[in-house]
């Protein structure tokens, strides 16, 4: 009997949803020179839990919601948070006055809070 009740708790806790939930952008900062090539510096909070579940990307996307750049993180971050990674050299293209930022986590995908940022001219 206490066999059943083990193998029913592990399977529970295996269908039981991640906890660290999705990633969050806090802030960007971004500056640009007069070419439109922007250098951003983006804070991302995420309850990394490790190798299976971390913040592990942050775009940058033109109002349309085509992709711009990407930041890859390539690394758990359990210790930090939340934390802040650059990018930098993105050719923003002519027209484009605002951009989005979104994180995105091994698990859930996008989701998070996301963040609408003025281009500096």
């Amino acid at each position: 009997m206490l066999r059943i009740a083990a193998l029913t708790n592990l399977l529970l806790l295996a269908a039981a949803p991640a906890l660290a939930g999705e990633a969050d952008v806090l802030k960007a900062d971004v500056g640009c020179d007069s070419q439109l090539v922007c250098n951003f510096s983006v804070t991302v909070r995420h309850a990394d839990e490790g190798w299976d579940h971390y913040a592990d990307m942050w775009e940058v996307l033109d109002p349309d919601g085509e992709v711009i750049a990407v930041r890859k993180l390539l690394h758990p971050h359990e210790d930090e948070q939340p934390f802040t990674r650059s990018l930098a050299g993105v050719q923003i293209p002519d027209g484009v006055d605002e951009v989005t930022i979104r994180a995105h986590d091994s698990v859930h995908g996008y989701g998070g809070k996301e963040l609408v940022v003025r281009i500096p001219k």
